[in-house]
């Protein structure tokens, strides 16, 4: 009987048979089910913001399928981000080195605007709950001060005694030699009544003291915040009967189980807009376009990121706000406050103003009946014929489009001298200007002529504004995916597994010997294999990337650079980095060193290929006419029109067509601007050929 359950459960691992994407947005709760027998089910319903678990399982009730039937589960969160931005984090205590309390202050030279000395900055952990204990390591790992085991005692039982509920221990130089640090989370472990307990090397293992910190200070501060709400949400999807671990999408783009990520929470911050980042470059790919710039319009924000020969770019040395550097690998992603619910107003020098302020999930847009009274841009985009008020979702109770307008008009319209509709056409107008500054950041600052690229537009609401933005960028294609309200979800059901290691060397390359190069890099990728290995989850292959954060003696900013697998030749990689330099900076330096500041590994774990081509099922209509629902009045930047109104999973493969045209769909709506080309191609992709001269 056990050989047999256990070739039964063997058998069952190898099909992958039921597999769930679930991603939480600030409005919206997303979820795709995959069966290869029974094929897709999809699943959107309203964000329960006060416990995200519920909507997950309201959402996995809409597949009506059994949790015990599903063999993988991975879930996307922002319960860790949303914690960070709005500052409802854990009290969590830290325990450093004698004469380094403040070390959360100290920053870079930097400002919180560019103009002034305006702008407040409230570290992550406040002073009264930062202790200092004896203990030195110096630069090189050698100790200049024993660590003090009965100071870091009578700290931890003062900081329970204020109320802490997580500590993060973060000692001077301890990417050198971490000894003192792990000794003393040893100590507060005894002591301490819960799991956490964080020593800051083991979240990121490099030199910068201030980075290194706030890193460390994050992950403690939004641990609990993330272990409760994982427990709570397994806890549920168990006692319905699922019987596989949790996987989580992490920041940098890959997924990791619910035990690990609960140890470095802080991997979880972005997990959402990174999912939809890997769904749109496996979307893009498939489709002929591996350069895109991804545009996320969500319910709450905008996300959007560069994607270069099918590769999103990853980065080490993002700020999620100001003096909140998080230096753990995380898609390169920029983010406005500027979503469907993000909420019009005009200030006090009588400006129009979108943002950052947003209706979120509850209450919601005026048009969601749940006591929202502030105008949105889903409101704005209701009230302009653009969104059918008989199709949204989310709604509770029914509004009619005068009070809406109404509503346009009292809080933005009498401000500005301006109509219930002329306000709504202004908010449009106000939010495509501040969306298009967001990508002209990750494009034209960066080197990159949008031009280049084609517009990726996903999100429940990005398609309504895509076409707009792409005619004020000069980008001439549109890519609109099958499912483009769901491509977070999407998102997760593509993500492998994946690890990230860094550690410091801070050397002139010169100095660094093949023999330390080689051997740091393979204990990265064998603790990597080895987290894969414990993770029970089927994979296919293991693939391995590494890279070196390089810098030349004497200078500050750090260039990162590839390292062939396998390849560990200073010379090889000395010139590498020399070519990285001229191609950013477009001078050459050889008469100064190379530095090698730190290496970094990423150990991927490659799940299955999801069949994205699946998100095409559909019953296409003979031709585009058979397509049409009916007609409505639209407005566009060169007025009002007369707009067909077309059942986008209906639009045959393989179709063309001219706009102005709606195209209507369960999870998003999307807007083409008269002169417009559509283009419906073979998986079932709408690109939009934005017309010369528009």
């Amino acid at each position: 009987m056990h050989r047999e359950s256990m070739e039964e459960k063997a058998g069952e691992r190898a099909m992958g048979s039921v597999i769930v994407g679930c991603d939480v947005g600030g409005t919206f709760t997303d979820l795709i089910l995959h069966d290869p027998v029974n094929g897709l089910q999809f699943a959107k319903v309203p964000t329960t913001t006060a416990n995200q678990a519920h909507g997950v399982l309201a959402a996995l009730e809409k597949t009506g399928k059994n949790p015990n039937g599903i063999d993988l589960f991975i879930h996307g969160t922002t319960a860790t981000t949303n914690a960070l931005l709005e500052r409802k984090l854990a009290k969590c205590a830290l325990i450093t080195t004698r004469g380094f309390r403040d070390v959360l202050e100290l920053g870079r030279r930097t400002r919180p605007h560019p103009y002034g000395l305006i702008g407040t900055f409230i570290p992550v952990i406040p002073r009264d709950l930062r202790f200092e204990v004896t203990e030195r390591m110096d630069a090189t790992g050698a100790v200049v001060q024993p660590l003090s085991e009965a100071e870091v005692r009578a700290v931890a039982e003062e900081m329970l005694s204020r109320g802490a509920e997580s500590v993060v221990v973060h000692f001077l130089h301890s990417y050198a030699n971490p000894a003192h640090e792990l000794r003393a989370a040893e100590i507060i472990r005894a002591i301490w009544p819960n799991e956490y307990v964080t020593a800051g090397h083991q979240i990121i293992g490099e030199c910068r003291e201030y980075e290194r910190g706030v890193t460390a200070a994050v992950n403690g501060s939004v641990q609990p915040i993330l272990d409760r709400y994982l427990n709570r949400l397994e806890a549920e999807l168990k006692q319905r009967g699922l019987r596989r671990q949790l996987l989580v999408m992490q920041g940098n783009g890959g997924t990791a189980s619910s035990s690990i990520v609960t140890r470095s929470a802080v991997h979880t911050v972005m997990s959402g807009p990174a999912s939809g980042v890997i769904a749109a470059a496996r979307t893009a790919t498939a489709a002929g376009f591996p350069n895109v710039v991804t545009y996320d319009m969500g319910g709450t924000s905008t996300d959007v990121a560069l994607i270069q020969e099918g590769v999103p770019l990853v980065s080490s040395e993002l700020e999620i706000e100001y003096a909140m550097p998080i230096h753990v690998p995380m898609v390169d992603v920029h983010t406005v406050g500027a979503g469907g619910g993000s909420i019009a107003h005009v200030n006090e020098a009588g400006l129009l103003q979108i943002g950052p302020k947003s209706a979120g999930a509850i209450p919601g847009p005026i048009c969601f009946g749940r006591g929202g009274t502030e105008p949105t841009i889903t409101d704005a985009n209701l009230v302009l014929g653009r969104l059918n008020p008989e199709r949204l979702l989310g709604v509770e109770r029914s509004t009619t489009m005068t009070a809406v307008a109404g509503a346009m008009r009292e809080h933005v319209g009498d401000a500005l001298g301006l109509t219930g509709e002329q306000a709504a056409a202004a908010i449009i107008r106000v939010a495509n200007d501040k969306m298009a500054g967001a990508i002209r950041l990750v494009s034209l600052s960066r080197g990159h002529d949008p031009r280049d690229f084609v517009l990726l537009a996903f999100g429940g609401a990005g398609p309504l504004h895509a076409a707009a933005l792409a005619k004020e960028l000069g980008i001439p294609k549109v890519l609109i995916p099958a499912r483009p309200g769901l491509t977070n979800a999407l998102g997760c059901l593509v993500a492998d597994l994946r690890h990230d290691f860094v550690r410091t060397i801070n050397k002139p390359l010169s100095a660094v010997s093949e023999q330390e190069l080689a051997a740091v890099l393979s204990a990265h990728v064998e603790e990597g294999r080895s987290i894969l290995a414990k993770e029970d989850v089927q994979i296919e292959d293991v693939r391995v990337f590494h890279t070196a954060d390089m810098q030349f003696q004497g200078q500050t900013h750090i260039l990162n650079v590839a390292i062939p697998e396998g390849k560990f030749e200073t010379q090889a990689l000395h010139n590498a980095f020399e070519q990285a330099y001229w191609s950013r900076f477009r001078v050459a330096l050889p008469e100064i060193k190379p530095v090698l500041a730190n290496l970094h590994t990423a150990v991927i774990g490659k799940r299955k290929p999801f069949p994205v081509d699946a998100l095409t099922s559909r019953t296409a209509a003979r031709t585009v006419a058979d397509a049409k629902r009916g007609t409505r009045r639209v407005w566009f930047e060169d007025g009002w029109f007369d707009t067909p109104i077309f059942d986008r999973d209906r639009l045959p493969l393989g179709s063309e067509f001219r706009g102005p045209a709606i195209l209507e769909q369960l999870d998003a709506t999307t807007v083409v601007d008269p002169g417009n080309r559509i283009e419906v191609d073979v998986l079932g992709n709408v690109i939009i050929h934005v017309a010369e001269g528009q």
